[in-house]
C-alpha cells in the first residue's frame, strides 16, 4: 500500500470512529432531539433560527439556514433562517467594533425572545462565537452550541451544548454537518408529517 493511500484509510477510519463514538452516546442522540424539538418549536411559533461559525464553522452555518429555506427531504414551505455571512456586515463591524463583534451585533439588531441560535466553534473558545451567545441570551434567544473536544467556554454558556469529543476540526466538523441533516430531517418530521 502506498504512504497516501494509507492516509487515506487512516483518515476514513479516523472518521468512521469518531462517528460511531458520538453516536454511541445516548447524552448526545438526546442533545440531537433536543436541539430538534427545540427548533421546531421556535420556527411553529413564528421565530426564526439564526447561525454563525468562523471558517468551515460558517459553511457549516450557511448550510444549516440553506437547508431551512431551500429544501431537504420534503417539499414543504421555506423556514425562516439567517447564515450571518453578509461580507458587508462584518466587513464593517470588524473595522469599527472589533472582529469579536461580528456576530453578537448581527444577533443585537436580528434576535427576537423565542428565536434560535446555532453557534458552531470546533475549540469552544472562539471570542466571536462567545460575544454572539452573550448578546443572544440577553435577547431571549434560545442558544445551541455545536462544539468540539471538551466544550471549551462556550459548554457552560449556551443553554444547549453538543459536542463531539474529537481533536481536529475536520474530524468534528464531519460530525457538525451530520447533526446538522439529522436535526433538519427531524424538524422536517415534527412539522410536516403528512408529506
Amino acid at each position: 500500500m502506498s504512504d497516501l493511500n494509507k492516509i487515506i484509510l487512516d483518515a476514513f477510519h479516523l472518521s468512521h470512529q469518531v462517528a460511531k463514538d458520538f453516536f454511541s452516546d445516548p447524552a448526545a442522540i438526546e442533545s440531537v432531539a433536543t436541539f430538534a424539538k427545540a427548533l421546531a418549536h421556535a420556527l411553529q411559533s413564528g421565530n426564526k433560527a439564526l447561525s454563525c461559525g468562523n471558517g468551515g464553522s460558517l459553511c457549516d452555518s450557511m448550510h444549516f439556514a440553506e437547508e431551512l429555506t431551500g429544501r431537504f427531504h420534503k417539499n414543504r414551505k421555506a423556514l425562516p433562517a439567517i447564515a450571518i455571512s453578509d461580507s458587508s456586515h462584518i466587513t464593517c463591524t470588524a473595522n469599527d467594533y472589533g472582529y469579536d463583534q461580528v456576530f453578537s451585533r448581527y444577533v443585537e439588531a436580528h434576535g427576537n425572545k423565542g428565536d434560535v441560535l446555532l453557534a458552531l466553534s470546533t475549540s469552544g473558545n472562539s471570542p466571536s462565537i462567545i460575544e454572539a451567545v452573550k448578546t443572544a441570551k440577553e435577547q431571549g434567544v434560545y442558544t445551541v452550541g455545536l462544539l468540539g473536544k471538551t466544550g471549551g467556554k462556550l459548554k457552560a454558556l449556551v443553554d444547549l451544548p453538543i459536542c463531539v469529543p474529537a481533536q481536529t476540526s475536520d474530524r468534528i466538523q464531519e460530525i457538525h454537518i451530520q447533526i446538522i441533516h439529522i436535526t433538519i430531517q427531524l424538524v422536517e418530521n415534527i412539522l410536516f408529517p403528512n408529506l
